[in-house]
């Protein structure tokens, strides 16, 4: 499977100050690691491009779920962050699965930074589209 390059990040117009304005892109079920792979790397490329502030913190993408809810997911060298929404907590059972990593006893789970293509290929089919956020409370001070 090939990644379809798509428009730039942000839609035509919008303020790259204002993080509810990068526009939502539809999802492409991704089936091999490699598929993941490639789209992590376009994935960094398109968010380094957005970020304009060197002391932006809370950056990432948020997944919309096909069946309700966002997770929205910030990567650092050591370590994932999900926050999971309150209405896409259905999906605790597949995160796990997908990274063998136990429940977390609230809506932010903290992964290794090594589960990251696990994770994606395993919420891969339940995606519906993403977005690019620059500033996401993940209501935690340490991971």
């Amino acid at each position: 499977m090939t990644i379809i390059e798509q428009p730039g990040a942000m839609a035509s117009g919008t303020d790259a100050s204002n993080p509810e304005e990068f526009s939502e892109r539809p999802w492409i079920d991704l089936t091999t690691t490699y598929d993941v792979e490639a789209w992590i790397d376009h994935y960094n490329w398109d968010l380094q491009r957005c970020i304009k502030k060197t002391n932006a913190t809370g950056y990432g993408v948020c997944f919309r779920l096909g069946h309700g809810g966002q997770v929205f997911m910030h990567t650092t060298e050591s370590a994932i962050l999900l926050d999971v929404t309150p209405d896409a907590g259905w999906v605790a059972p597949v995160i796990t699965a997908a990274t063998g990593i136990a429940a977390a006893h609230s809506q932010i789970w903290v992964l290794p930074d090594d589960k990251l293509t696990q994770l994606v290929l395993g919420l891969s089919s339940l995606i519906a589209s993403t977005r690019i956020v620059v500033s996401h409370s993940y209501k935690t001070k340490k991971y």
